[in-house]
């Protein structure tokens, strides 16, 4: 691009967004902080019943909407919350900061968590979660400093954003969004995948010891079948790059936090595939492509006559985790025990499994193409610099 050209750029980039107004995030709709008034929060008899209730982890594990939850309220929790409609984007203000997802379902959220609502033909929710994708390091920054970091509102609405009239907002966001809703479309996907893996340990490996250990099984601790455990990096949101080579896994179902482009602390492959455990929230997965992780999760390998055992491993160990309602750390984690089947029919497992498994990595993969792609564009768009025809 020639001096010309780029002078012609910067003048129709500064025509287009002299149009735009600087408004605060009260001027695109209103901001209220979740509920939750009942002291000790944890108290069981709040919960357990209809009303979902989210938290910062369903958040930061969304890609863009919340559909999933890991609790719920009963009507003693609700009646000292409050259910937000869907629709509703919830920006997180402690733990995970400035992380946001719209609600797809009605839910209820506590006060580190703020609820905003888009004003009428002022502004489109989409567009906010994006707008507020652009400046979560903005956030971030304004949010450190004190002994645990927090994003109050007085903070959140500090910040001036320059946004487009409400027909420039929508078409800004149907493209955006479009990335979303394959990923979405991709999620559901994947969900189904793992759910017909599951069903399938459950006929071959939990239902035939309901009446007794079968002949040729052996019961041995998650210990005895790992030969070692590595240890993730200091990589955080602040530190990883929103675009890069190598994905960084976090603790949480959300995976992926960011990117880094030296190389792959783990070289996993469909061949050669690593389990990973999250220290803190005790989440568990499989890891098909190379990867890096933050220190708080843990790569650990299958002794070498258990390695070919992989698949039927993961869905063991993940079984534990789902079954006991698991809520402890690696070495209370590592001595729990097993039922282990013989290695015949591990490896019957695990040749029906994997091309559930493979297929789980590809749209795995494709969400993150997806994911890198949409970030590209936030700034692009979001930022005034390229216009939507």
């Amino acid at each position: 691009m020639n001096k010309t050209q780029t002078t012609q750029k910067n003048s129709g980039e500064k025509t287009r967004k002299a149009e735009w107004k600087r408004v605060r995030l009260t001027d695109l709709g209103e901001l209220n902080r979740g509920r939750s008034r009942h002291r000790p929060r944890n108290d069981s008899s709040l919960y357990g019943g209809e009303y979902p209730f989210i938290q910062t982890s369903d958040i930061k594990s969304a890609n863009c909407y919340i559909s999933e939850y890991s609790q719920t309220y009963n009507e003693k929790g609700l009646a000292q919350s409050k259910l937000w409609e869907p629709d509703t984007l919830c920006i997180t203000i402690a733990a995970n900061i400035s992380e946001s997802a719209i609600l797809k379902i009605p839910a209820c959220f506590p006060d580190s968590v703020v609820g905003f609502r888009s004003y009428e033909n002022v502004s489109g929710v989409r567009f906010v979660k994006y707008l507020l994708d652009l400046f979560k390091k903005d956030f971030q920054s304004i949010s450190s400093g004190a002994a645990q970091d927090n994003l109050s509102l007085e903070k959140m609405l500090s910040i001036d954003f320059l946004v487009p009239e409400y027909k420039e907002q929508k078409k800004i966001a149907e493209v955006l969004s479009a990335y979303d809703d394959l990923i979405e479309v991709n999620q559901k996907k994947i969900k189904t995948l793992e759910t017909l893996a599951q069903t399938l340990y459950k006929e071959w490996f939990v239902r035939p010891v309901k009446d007794g250990l079968p002949n040729g099984w052996e019961v041995k601790k998650v210990e005895d079948l790992i030969e070692r455990v590595s240890v993730g990096k200091k990589y955080d949101n602040k530190t990883a790059l929103p675009i890069g080579n190598v994905p960084i896994l976090d603790q949480g179902k959300s995976g992926v936090i960011g990117y880094h482009n030296d190389e792959p602390g783990i070289n996993a492959s469909t061949e050669n595939p690593v389990i990973v455990f999250a220290n803190h929230t005790c989440y568990q997965n499989l890891i098909m492509f190379p990867f890096s992780a933050i220190q708080n999760v843990l790569p650990f390998y299958p002794s070498k006559e258990n390695y070919r055992n992989i698949f039927w491993l993961h869905f063991a160990t993940k079984d534990l985790i789902y079954f006991n309602d698991y809520k402890g750390h690696w070495p209370e984690f590592s001595a729990k025990k097993v039922y282990l089947p013989p290695v015949d029919l591990c490896e019957k497992f695990g040749e029906h499994v994997k091309e559930m498994m493979i297929e789980k990595y590809n749209l795995e993969k494709q969400n993150q193409n997806l994911q890198k792609t949409r970030d590209i564009l936030i700034p692009q768009l979001v930022g005034g610099r390229v216009e939507v025809k």
